[in-house]
């Protein structure tokens, strides 16, 4: 894994995407943050859970595939008591760009989860995104496409509309697709453009990885609210072990309504409000800065409210000058454990990569 595999002018369009900054992390919160993830496996794994949260998900949630899902992303924040899970996602973008900014020799591994996946050797790859030359991350799909290729398969990056359902499979062209990896934030595959994508994916002629099921099981952010919830979790018949994990990393989480509006605004300096679909901080808000219009739309949306954990800071030097940021760290993880640990730095109310020195940073466990 290699920038290599990335054209020089598509970095020189995104400054901010690397910092040269490394953050620390203890071994004692990396400990910590992958027991967590090996614990969410454990819940997941409950009937009980999966029937509460798939309740209130899409139809095509209810669907299994064989698939896992690759890469989740386990967000976190660093604080004197230990690391806070902020929240999980299930198309975390990053982990190829965090891989090759370390430098380190991932490829097999990366592929063997991609092979896993794929119940053997994909002979033909498709990395899916909507306008995916457009995306901020478009130097990862370069990255993921490389790898495919290192690894013998035919790979190409595409637009969902560019998919056809044909002759008993998925085409892109003049190729059948063995596997798609999934890049759409459009988690229910509902979109029209998405259609064939959708279908091909409910007839299992092709491999979408990740795929809905995964992201209403895991990333819903109405989820952490269960999982911040000790009698919920010993409901659905959580060991006690795995309820000590998340009761200690998971900030309590709760909906919101209009019913309870009076109650949250008083509360609000307290609490991170952020939509129960979203992704990539987008709507998402801290409470002590909202503005009451903004609050209005927040209980017009189908909205959480979490617990406020607000994000640990690193000196960065930058032009001769000692500037704080912010640290969100995520671990990237497969099949309950943990792959690749890489931090983000920002400044603002929402990660970004806007902030001159911010951006994917090496992390250090010691």
């Amino acid at each position: 894994m290699s920038l290599a595999d990335i054209p020089a002018p598509l970095l020189a369009e995104r400054p901010h995407l690397f910092s040269a900054a490394t953050v620390r992390i203890a071994a004692a919160d990396y400990r910590r943050m992958a027991a967590l993830v090996a614990a969410m496996e454990e819940v997941v794994a409950l009937p009980a859970y999966r029937e509460r949260v798939l309740s209130r998900a899409p139809d095509i949630a209810r669907f299994e595939p064989r698939a896992r899902g690759v890469f989740f992303g386990y967000d976190f924040h660093l604080t004197a008591d230990g690391p806070r899970l902020i929240e999980i996602n299930t198309n975390a973008g990053g982990a190829l760009l965090a891989a090759a900014q370390a430098g380190g020799d991932v490829d097999r591994m990366f592929a063997d989860m991609f092979r896993a996946e794929c119940v053997g050797e994909p002979k033909t790859v498709a990395i899916v995104d909507e306008a995916p030359a457009a995306q901020y991350l478009y130097p990862e799909f370069l990255l993921a496409k490389a790898l495919f290729e290192r690894q013998g398969s035919a790979a190409v990056i595409c637009d969902p509309a560019d998919l056809l359902l044909c002759h008993g499979g998925l085409w892109h062209e003049d190729r059948r697709l063995d596997l798609v990896y999934n890049r759409l934030t459009d988690f229910a595959l509902a979109a029209p453009q998405q259609a064939a994508l959708r279908q091909a994916y409910l007839d299992g002629s092709v491999v979408v990885t990740p795929h809905p099921r995964a992201h209403a099981l895991y990333a819903d952010k109405r989820n952490l609210g269960l999982l911040s919830d000790e009698r919920q979790l010993r409901e659905c018949g959580a060991a006690r072990e795995v309820v000590d994990v998340l009761m200690a990393t998971i900030p309590r989480t709760e909906g919101v309504s209009r019913e309870r509006a009076g109650e949250l605004w008083a509360r609000r300096r307290g609490l991170f409000f952020k939509p129960a679909g979203g992704y990539g901080s987008k709507a998402a808000y801290r409470g002590d800065k909202i503005t009451r219009r903004v609050f209005d739309e927040v209980l017009a949306g189908d909205y959480v409210a979490q617990a406020l954990v607000p994000p640990s800071t690193t000196s960065v030097t930058i032009d001769g000058h000692v500037t704080e940021l912010k640290v969100d760290v995520r671990c990237y993880a497969y099949a309950g454990r943990v792959q690749l640990v890489a931090a983000r730095l920002w400044q603002g109310q929402t990660t970004n990569f806007r902030t001159p020195g911010g951006g994917f940073a090496r992390v250090g466990i010691a």
